[in-house]
């Protein structure tokens, strides 16, 4: 605030003012320790001192209006907007009266006894925690009571936006998470069903409950780099999805190293053998590969070549890409935003209505993407 330095000692003087008559009333038992001083004065803040700051109290300002006494002078000054009928919305600063009108004027939802800034901050408690364990922390952080009901169904109203990257994208990399489903007859075991994550660039993710398309549009409203590069595992279901991205030409679809020499382990017998083909797959080498192990018998082995001639195309030179640093040779990024998504929808007992699980995993996506502060 720009305030001269006798407003500023007017402010001190009233400000102690307060203080003082606000001392008097305290009972003795909330005075003994550090503690409850601290949350006796944030109660005082909330309750008694915020929301007054927030009212008119001098109707002479606005002509004597009476209705103007239930006017906030903060909201009515901005809007200038002086009629309308009460409304009172819980804030960061306490309970605020204000008008219909002036919530119309600052696009306030409709219905909603929560300012944007708090349920924000309710929202992003919620991506982190249980709604029951959301509603304690809350009160416990802010002296703020948000039932873990309402904290559910504000979920549930969320319209949360995709992120987008401003620099054009050249990395995509696609993999599937789990999530438990409440089943609807009773006595009947939970179910566990696959939702798709994808990381765009390392950095942004989104995860999608039988939404397929939706993934696939919201990627392809992005800028794609020509060219850009898709890394999945060997999963059909993936690639899939990776042919519905911008354009054959610009595409370059990569298998995920580590889950191609997980495989490649997977047949056992000569460990020289293995070390051999792991040689020949880092330097993209599928025929000399498919030659190497084409002649055994063994059931694992043929379905590792079935494999290997399944995604050639896919096998790049990884030693080159690694040293020239073209493109990342793993999904690990994506399979880290599994396990933080997991996080959330995978606390112990959690068990999910199929029409909740779009709000939450968008929730929480929207809470690792940063978009939640």
């Amino acid at each position: 605030m720009n305030l001269s330095p006798e407003e500023k000692q007017e402010l001190k003087e009233h400000l102690k003012a307060v203080a003082q008559l606000l001392y008097r009333h305290t009972p003795p038992g909330n005075k003994q320790r550090f503690e409850d001083i601290e949350t006796t004065l944030r109660d005082y803040i909330q309750e008694e001192v915020s929301p007054e700051i927030a009212k008119c109290l001098d109707a002479v300002a606005h002509g004597g209006n009476p209705q103007d006494r239930a006017a906030s002078l903060f909201f009515s000054e901005v809007s200038q907007v002086k009629i309308g009928r009460p409304r009172r919305i819980k804030t960061i600063v306490g309970e605020v009266e204000i008008t219909d009108k002036q919530a119309d004027y600052f696009e306030l939802k409709p219905h909603s006894q929560l300012s944007p800034k708090l349920e924000k901050n309710a929202l992003l408690i919620c991506a982190n925690e249980s709604y029951k364990k959301a509603e304690e922390d809350l009160w416990a952080m802010t002296g703020i009571k948000i039932s873990h009901s309402t904290l559910h169904r504000l979920v549930k109203k969320q319209d949360l936006d995709l992120p987008e990257s401003r620099l054009g994208i050249q990395e995509v990399s696609l993999d599937a998470g789990k999530i438990r489903l409440r089943t609807e007859e009773k006595g009947k075991a939970c179910e566990w069903k696959d939702y798709k994550a994808v990381c765009l660039n390392g950095t942004y993710i989104g995860a999608f409950f039988q939404e397929n398309q939706v993934l696939i549009d919201w990627i392809n409203s992005q800028k794609l780099l020509n060219p850009f590069f898709c890394t999945g595992d060997g999963h059909q279901g993936i690639w899939n999805i990776f042919e519905e991205l911008g354009e054959p030409a610009q595409r370059r679809e990569i298998l995920d190293w580590y889950h191609l020499k997980e495989n490649l382990y997977k047949v056992g017998g000569s460990l020289k053998r293995l070390e051999k083909g792991e040689k020949l797959l880092w330097s993209g080498k599928v025929a000399e590969t498919l030659d190497l192990f084409r002649g055994l018998k063994k059931k694992v082995a043929q379905n590792f070549c079935n494999y290997i001639e399944t995604h050639k195309k896919r096998i790049i030179n990884y030693d080159y890409y690694q040293k020239e640093r073209i493109s990342s040779l793993g999904s690990g990024a994506i399979e880290s935003g599994i396990k933080q998504i997991g996080m959330r929808v995978k606390l112990s007992g959690s068990q999910w209505n199929i029409e909740n699980v779009p709000k939450i995993l968008s929730l929480r996506c929207a809470y690792l993407n940063g978009m939640l502060y």
